[in-house]
């Protein structure tokens, strides 16, 4: 699959959003067990989408999609649900996922830098488990892009790795997570796929992403840090 139509051209000094760090994800296997490893759960996307408000005809667009799980509850829903991916493995996982479901959505093959909206402006715009593939400057240029795809009041939703911790204590905690959320291999993200992340990858800090939000356009209506290292932050675009 090309890179979708919708992409803007890229200057050389821009950031290789299709080269992506971290776990690679490059076979139909492989996308397969990031799948499973994820804990997909169509319960747990349909209460998310309930509590922001998608319901038919609501325009979704959902960056960095993955499998792609949520766009297909929402398309479900019959809302116009869009996913964007720089990934084909994980896209065409996620349209068989859709066929299977019998649900209608559109897929894009593009990333949160270059991805140009070409329907109406959308009411809410998701992304989960993603933005720490940008480093923090690239983060913020994506924030702005999202809040480009969405109209005056709609929602924004991020879901990720996001250090709630002090700077001070950051060895401490990340060491417990890694300690307590490695599961043996074929069980789950492994001990090595955690401390892969800390160190090759870009999650950063509540405060950091909380103005890189308000810079990009937003207000922030809620935030909840779970645990030490993950988190939701629900905004609104002014």
């Amino acid at each position: 699959m090309p890179r979708s139509d919708n992409t803007r051209p890229r200057p050389a000094w821009f950031f290789r959003e299709y080269e992506p760090v971290g776990i690679d994800l490059g076979s139909a296997a492989a996308v397969a067990s990031y799948d499973s490893n994820q804990g997909t759960d169509p319960d747990a996307d349909d209460a998310l989408l309930d509590r922001l408000g998608v319901v038919a005809d609501t325009r979704l667009v959902d960056l960095a999609c993955g499998t792609g799980s949520l766009v297909v509850q929402a398309a479900r829903r019959r809302a116009e649900a869009h996913g964007v991916d720089v990934s084909e493995e994980m896209l065409a996982f996620a349209r068989g996922r859709a066929e299977r479901a019998g649900a209608s959505a559109h897929w894009h093959r593009a990333g949160f830098l270059d991805y140009a909206h070409q329907a109406g402006p959308a009411d809410v715009v998701t992304t989960k488990s993603a933005l720490h593939q940008l480093p923090d400057f690239w983060k913020q240029q994506a924030l702005i892009n999202a809040a480009d795809i969405l109209r005056p009041g709609g929602t924004f939703y991020l879901w990720d790795v996001i250090f709630s911790f002090p700077p001070a204590d950051a060895a401490e905690h990340l060491q417990r997570w890694i300690d307590t959320a490695g599961r043996p291999e074929g069980r789950g993200f492994t001990r090595a796929d955690f401390e892969a992340h800390v160190r090759e990858e870009f999650s950063t800090y509540t405060w950091i992403l909380e103005g890189m939000l308000e810079r990009a356009g937003f207000d922030i209506v809620s935030r909840e840090c779970r645990t030490p290292t993950h988190g939701e932050i629900l905004c609104r675009r002014r």
